[in-house]
């Protein structure tokens, strides 16, 4: 019964009554049976939208799908005999996670849950009579029982403006013993077909195209510090992309909107007053409280925190804020702090319906952080009123837009309003901030935003909290306070975050993970809500989110507890793509060898069922990123199926854009034309490394078309000149969303020539002469009209008024030479700038930009200053703790506090040095597709010996270790596979002296 030979789709997409694609909603699902005498095999397949927990008798047997394209769904496949007992009664289980907005993994489709269970059993089963094997099938349809998960709160707010939803959980209102066979599940509604397979919107199933991702708990390092802390009295995340925009559910584009939050404060007493927005989600409000209008000096935080500290009479005031802006679906965080007992409510709101909502601070706050932790059923009266918007402007960076309405005569008028009254004429542009919309369960503002927090003696039985031992670690009730403990789990991590401990009914326990702190201070994670709030039922209680999560840090915080938590365990659930380290790298270098280990380390953080950017912040597959994550995957693990996978995901974006996507699949429509260039050039690597010519050809008319597309945004000049989001390195040089940029120019070039290349593997000479000519017409044009005489150097970019860039840059110079672009006196020029840049030249801002740098450097033969640029660059991060390579240097220019070295700590398109010391410093390199043939180039650089593996594309591994004797003798001793061919070639000024091992 392998996947071949199973029989085909019976079962029934199915859901149950109500909305088709609810927002944020849980969904449980339920089959009993029981199986025959003698299971011989059972397979299960099994898909779901958006994401399903599968579950065998209480058995966690897997999560899915991975991410697909609606037009091929994927679904997957699991073995499950060994699980089935004759005779006793077994249940699937499935939770159903359905998101009901796009975001940068996903597509918006609809609710829905595919199952079918083949089996072949060696009596009748079901069936009667006869002893011959007999298939039987369960498959979904309306025999299922399902029930919406009441313990999840389906208003909880965006984690970013990738990812879905953060994770709100109440253990009291829900039985966990759902996935188990003895449930009662009598009070659950049947479930609703949908349709056949086929059915929209997935229109095809695809099977898997990759193994399961891993499993494996890890345990912290240590528990590293004690504090009583208390939030501010009320906090809540405001949804104004979802109610601003209403079909941003449908896309995950930037928006632009205009228009206003709205409400009454009323105090009982005059008192200070706090406003705090911890984090806009990027919008930048402007205040006013009673018609007067708060400036930017009336603040005080660090940015991106804000907080308003004014003093208000006793009584009713207006407050408005102006949140015009533009947004991507980022939460925006708000909340208020008072010494005196205060409430909020929407300004449609009458007085008779009107409930107290706010509330003072003490023990009263301690009862609303409690109360916060709710089910969204709570009949909570609103306490906002969104007013407008007045204009919304969905943008795609590289469509025409329009520019944001901001004239219309009501926004204009609002803004002078002093009272609620004032509004009355505006009635019809006014609604209630209601659920789904808003959040008041803010743990992020409650973890970041602390109006008191005091250090406490931390004794040492605390850190039996990161042990594996049977003793729990107590977390002290602190009278007025709440208790926070920040575990350091010791290096970046991605998974499911798991706890278990014994605690009173209602307790909250809120999580917060980070990345980042260094002598106490933490890098908040803006713009990522990473947390989960988790409300105790009585006794002792296990729990494994649902969401994954990437962080190194978690601060846990016990609120409203009226006895101590005892904390048994807290571990991580790491998850990735399933990889050996196969690939090694050691030297007499130990600074080289911890940079090899980190970036080892951080590609296979970033390996999921795509590549992704990072396991905190995004978790998205950018398509640039992944050529150079593909070449580091090959060096230090051998991957390939991960890399096949990603690279035929891209032109499923095609009815988005032929330009193709520069993140998919991905409800944002956007273009990078440097990403989709590495994408070519990646799918012509794994040619080399896989030695797939199939791929090729099957690839082939992709990269074609996509090629043509390009080619038709050359302008009269002959250049390539594109308005949108052109992008290469964070660094402050000149790369505007408008006019020619010099470095796409060139990687255009390269690019040409690699789509010739593919189309001449795949038989078509034609495209392959044809775009052999139209890369020789850009370089000429990019010599013509690049090169900027006067300053002898290659310019950034030429303006939209024909100028050039005020800016001359090191990437320029870098891709111009990395791309074949200079000849003669130019070519000697910019190998001068690439090993001495001029002062003046804008320095390379992340290692991502380093990769081609470093490309550039060994095309030059200078691996010398590659490898102590790595020293100095990737030095740093070792220096401050890194354990992952960082998404940006320090010098980016992008942070004002000097605190903040990068924003993600975790990033593998910083990962290159796995590559570099492989392929130059052992001198490990392919000569023939599929690496039949394999050169070994060592080169010393200063070193004195190195030694490592690197992966053959199909299994086995190339051993080799070096070492200087002497002045000008190396020693290399290889050990290969016998059908692999080795050719080896001697350093510069070397002799080499070669040795063979088994």
């Amino acid at each position: 019964m392998n996947q071949s030979v199973l029989p085909e789709w019976k079962a029934s997409w199915i859901w149950g009554h109500g909305e088709p694609s609810p927002r944020n909603e849980w969904r449980c699902f339920r089959r009993t049976f029981t199986p025959g005498d003698s299971v011989h095999m059972a397979k299960i397949r099994i898909s779901a939208d958006s994401r399903y927990v599968l579950y065998i008798d209480g058995k966690l047997l897997g999560r899915g799908p991975v991410r697909s394209w609606p037009s091929a769904w994927a679904y997957d496949e699991y073995e499950i005999g060994h699980l089935l007992e004759a005779g006793k009664e077994t249940v699937i289980a499935v939770l159903v996670m359905h998101y009901g907005i796009s975001t940068f993994q996903y597509i918006r489709g609809r609710g829905g849950l595919l199952v079918q269970l083949d089996m072949q059993n060696a009596d009748s089963g079901f069936a009667s009579g006869g002893s011959n094997p007999i298939d039987w099938s369960i498959v979904s349809d309306a025999s299922w029982k399902t029930a919406i998960h009441q313990g999840h709160d389906p208003n909880s707010s965006r984690i970013s403006c990738q990812m879905a939803f953060t994770e709100i959980m109440d253990a009291g209102k829900w039985d966990g013993r759902w996935v188990t066979a003895a449930y009662d599940d009598s009070g659950w509604e049947q479930a609703s077909i949908i349709g056949p397979v086929g059915v929209k919107p997935w229109t095809e199933l695809v099977p898997r195209d990759i193994p399961y991702l891993t499993e494996e708990p890890v345990y912290p390092s240590r528990v590293e510090s004690l504090h009583g802390v208390k939030p501010p009295a009320w906090s809540a995340v405001i949804d104004l992309y979802g109610m601003m925009s209403p079909d941003s559910g449908y896309h995950a584009n930037n928006t632009a909107f205009c228009g206003y939050l709205a409400t009454r404060v009323m105090l009982e007493e005059s008192a200070p007053f706090t406003i705090g927005i911890p984090d806009s989600g990027r919008i930048a409000p402007v205040i006013r409280i009673d018609g007067h209008q708060y400036e930017s000096e009336d603040y005080t935080g660090e940015e991106p925190e804000r907080y308003l500290n004014v003093f208000l009479e006793a009584g009713e005031h207006f407050l408005l804020l102006d949140v015009t802006g533009v947004s991507h679906g980022h939460g925006f965080h708000i909340g208020f702090d008072c010494e005196v007992p205060f409430q909020l409510q929407a300004i449609d709101v009458t007085e008779a319906k009107a409930l107290a909502t706010g509330v003072s601070s003490g023990e009263e706050s301690e009862a609303s952080a409690v109360k916060a932790a709710g089910s969204a059923a709570q009949p909570y009266p609103p306490e906002f009123s969104l007013v407008g918007p007045f204009d919304a402007v969905a943008i795609i960076d590289h469509q025409p837009t329009r520019p944001l309405n901001r004239e219309h005569p009501a926004y204009q008028a609002i803004r002078h309003a002093a009272s609620a009254s004032d509004l009355q004429p505006f009635e019809a542009w006014i609604r209630s901030v209601d659920a789904p919309f808003i959040n008041r369960n803010d743990v992020f503002a409650a973890c970041v935003w602390k109006k008191a927090e005091t250090v406490q003696q931390m004794p040492a039985s605390l850190q039996h909290a990161v042990t594996a031992g049977s003793d729990a670690a107590v977390l002290p009730v602190l009278q007025g306070m709440d208790t926070e403990i920040v575990i350091d789990f010791g290096r970046e991590l991605s998974g499911y975050i798991s706890f278990e401990l014994d605690a009173a009914n209602g307790t909250v326990i809120d999580l917060y993970g980070f990345e980042f702190m260094k002598d106490g201070w933490r890098q908040h994670t803006y713009q990522l809500d990473n947390t989960l709030r988790y409300r105790c039922r009585e006794g002792r209680q296990v729990y494994t989110s649902s969401i994954r999560r990437g962080l190194r840090y978690l601060a846990m915080t016990a609120r409203g507890a009226s006895r101590p938590v005892r904390l048994f365990e807290v571990k991580m659930i790491q998850s990735n793509f399933p990889v050996a380290n196969i690939g090694s790298f050691r030297s007499n270098d130990a600074m080289l060898n911890e940079i090899w280990r980190i970036s080892r380390d951080t590609t296979r953080l970033c390996m999921e069922d795509t590549f992704v950017d990072c396991p905190a912040y995004e978790q998205a597959y950018w398509v640039g990123d992944a050529r150079n994550e593909a070449l580091v995957g090959y060096y230090a693990f051998g991957a390939k199926e991960i890399v096949e996978r990603c690279l035929k995901l891209v032109p499923g974006s095609d009815f988005q854009t032929p330009l193709y996507a520069d993140q998919v699949p991905s409800g944002w429509n956007s273009v990078i034309p440097n990403w989709t260039f590495f994408w070519v050039t990646a799918c012509l690597e794994y040619y080399q490394y896989a030695g797939r010519d199939s791929f090729l050809k099957e690839i082939w008319p992709h990269v074609k078309r996509t090629m043509e597309q390009y080619l038709k945004h050359i302008d009269d000049k002959g250049l390539f000149a594109f308005n949108g989001w052109n992008l290469l390195d964070w660094a402050p040089f000149e790369q505007p969303n408008e006019g020619v940029v010099a470095p796409q120019n060139m990687f255009l070039y390269r690019t040409l020539n690699h789509a010739a290349e593919i189309g001449t593997i795949a038989g078509d000479q034609e495209s392959f002469e044809r775009f052999r000519e139209e890369a020789a017409k850009l370089k000429t044009s990019i010599n013509a009209h690049l090169w900027d005489e006067s300053r002898q150097a290659y310019a950034d970019c030429i303006r939209r008024d024909g100028s050039f860039s005020e800016t001359l840059s090191a990437q320029t110079q870098v891709a111009a030479h990395l791309c074949d672009v200079a000849e003669g006196e130019r070519l000697e020029k910019l190998k001068s700038y690439i090993l001495d840049p001029p002062q003046s030249f804008v320095k390379i801002g992340s290692p991502f930009m380093s990769f081609f740098y470093y490309e550039a450097l060994a095309r030059m033969g200078r691996l010398d200053v590659m490898v102590n640029d790595m020293r100095e660059s990737y030095g740093i991060m070792i220096e401050n703790g890194a354990t992952a390579c960082w998404e940006m240097y320090p010098w980016s220019g992008y942070f004002k506090d000097p605190r903040i070295l990068t924003r993600s700590h975790c990033h593998a398109w910083s990962a290159g040095p796995a590559y570099f010391l492989g392929a130059h410093i052992l001198g490990v390199q392919g000569a023939s597709p599929g690496w039949s043939k394999v050169k070994v180039a060592p080169q010393p650089c200063g070193l004195k010996r190195a030694s490592g593996s690197v992966p053959l594309p199909d299994g086995g591994r190339i051993d080799v270790s070096w070492r200087v004797e002497g002045k000008d003798q190396l020693l290399l001793t290889i050990a290969a596979p016998p059908q692999v061919e080795i050719e080896t070639a001697a350093p510069e000024s070397y002799k080499l002296k070669v040795e063979y091992g088994n």
